[in-house]
């Protein structure tokens, strides 16, 4: 873990970012271009989007990049806590820490440019629904070990896949495309960190404690990816939320994209011991498993 910490220091001094000067935030907003791909969209492909205009499908597609956004946002905040709590008892000489402090930091930067983001197109900081917000309170405290970790991988990999796509579709405004390529910079760092992590603190587990951590993984990154397209955005073009979500949830289009997202992350977690048969039902309802 030493020598792992050390390069990912070292990759990190070698090439970060700052969003504050390496984004141009008074760029204005290109009208006939996408928030993000139309097909990545939840209702892409649905009745509901036959009766759309092109204008409203853009449209659309601002309110639903922001709604990804600021839910990242709230899992980065939340991330934040869960590691420095687990930095409370660590060796303030020692790489490990120095290099959890450093991820740290470069979250405090991406909630800052998700957050810039947001304000950049005028649009609202949707976030995770209400009961969800409520949950990420008691989700600090009671997700702990290797499942913490885990979901943080889980939530940072589907991300990852989806901006790495994002960030290479012209038909996508140039301010977005910017906020992906560095978020995807940055998180191959985090990712890398995150699965040693997992791996280490796997070690040494009973059944009954691995049993545990597989519940809390399971769990919270249902209500992760969930969460990720807030159904008040589909009041923006008129579309009444709750219809809109079901025509989301049942879009085979959307979940084959849930799926598409998911698939490296849960490779890993199956590899590793915490997608057991047994749990699968639970991440289907995530959309993250076919």
């Amino acid at each position: 873990m030493t020598a792992t910490a050390e390069r990912l220091l070292k990759s990190s001094a070698r090439q970060s970012y700052d969003p504050e000067v390496d984004i141009d935030w008074s760029a204005p907003v290109d009208p006939s271009l996408w928030g993000m791909q139309p097909e990545r969209m939840s209702l892409y492909g649905t009745e509901l989007w036959d009766g759309l205009t092109k204008e409203q499908r853009i449209t659309l597609s601002q309110h639903e990049v922001a709604s990804i956004a600021s839910v990242g946002l709230w899992f980065e905040l939340l991330l934040m806590q869960m590691m420095l709590r687990d930095l409370y008892d660590d060796d303030p000489t020692g790489a490990h820490m120095h290099y959890a402090l450093t991820e740290v930091a470069d979250e405090c930067r991406h909630s800052t440019m998700f957050g810039k983001s947001i304000a950049h197109f005028g649009v609202p900081a949707y976030g995770p629904p209400r009961k969800i917000h409520r949950l990420g309170r008691l989700f600090t405290h009671v997700v702990r070990g290797p499942s913490s970790y885990a979901s943080i991988l889980v939530a940072e990999e589907i991300l990852d896949t989806w901006q790495r796509e994002l960030m290479k579709d012209e038909r996508v405004q140039p301010i977005t495309r910017m906020v992906a390529r560095i978020h995807v910079l940055e998180e191959a760092r985090h990712m890398t960190f995150a699965r040693d992590e997992v791996r280490r603190q796997l070690e040494g587990l009973s059944r009954a404690q691995l049993v545990v951590q597989q519940n809390l993984t399971a769990q919270t990154c249902l209500m992760v990816a969930r969460s990720l397209v807030n159904p008040k955005v589909y009041a923006s073009v008129g579309i009444d939320p709750r219809d809109g979500r079901r025509a989301a949830l049942g879009n085979p289009h959307y979940r084959a994209t849930m799926q598409w997202m998911g698939e490296k992350p849960l490779a890993f977690l199956r590899e590793n011991g915490l997608l057991p048969e047994n749990q699968e039902r639970v991440w289907r309802a995530s959309l993250l498993l076919g």
